[in-house]
């Protein structure tokens, strides 16, 4: 049975496609257009009241299984396919949850928030200037070790890896080269390429 994956092409949406591809997952994309405002379409409230993306719909369970929240999504898939988002040895586990979740509110955290402010550039800028920072500062994870977390990709590696997409142009790559050679590694992934591509170009 496959999961049925409601989202837009959005930074959270793109790192559940991510992490399904990457788990080796069936799902099925069905497109929810925010510029058209589907998300508050009643089919779409119906799987959220909230109305936001992603959602994705289990239909391995009877009744099928909804869930919401992007970080709660990749925890299930987690428990899925253990393993393979998170290393299952308990301190390695830890670590990558502790980059995982760095990314999740030092570097992501500002970052939206400085997409949402309306009316101050000084706001945003500083939003702004702050996630870039947390990225930059991210290089020492990845100064010993393959990937965030260390020697194992992990969910870590998608959260940084779709974010920066947005930010590439702000990023002083020559001043930064051990990020790059990371970046370019985990970009090389076929699995990331097709999650990255789920939701059309």
């Amino acid at each position: 049975m496959t999961i049925d994956l409601h989202g837009y092409r959005t930074g959270n949406c793109l790192r559940v496609s991510v992490a399904l591809e990457e788990a080796g997952l069936p799902y099925t994309v069905r497109q929810v257009n925010l510029t058209l405002g589907e998300h508050h379409s009643a089919a779409h409230l119906a799987l959220n009241p909230s109305g936001k993306v992603p959602v994705i719909v289990d239909h391995a369970d009877d009744p099928p299984f909804v869930l919401s929240q992007s970080n709660a999504i990749m925890m299930y898939i987690d428990q899925k396919r253990p393993g393979v988002l998170f290393p299952e040895n308990t301190m390695m586990r830890a670590i990558a949850l502790e980059r995982f979740f760095y990314f999740v509110t030092d570097v992501i955290g500002p970052g939206m928030a400085a997409f949402r402010v309306r009316g101050s550039d000084e706001a945003r800028n500083s939003l702004l200037e702050s996630s870039l920072s947390a990225w930059a500062d991210a290089h020492r994870f990845v100064e010993n070790s393959k990937y965030m977390g260390g020697d194992e990709f992990s969910a870590a590696e998608i959260a940084a890896a779709v974010y920066i997409q947005a930010y590439h142009r702000h990023i002083d790559w020559a001043a930064a080269p051990r990020l790059e050679q990371w970046l370019q590694l985990v970009m090389s992934r076929p699995s990331f390429e097709r999650g990255m591509k789920a939701f059309g170009k």
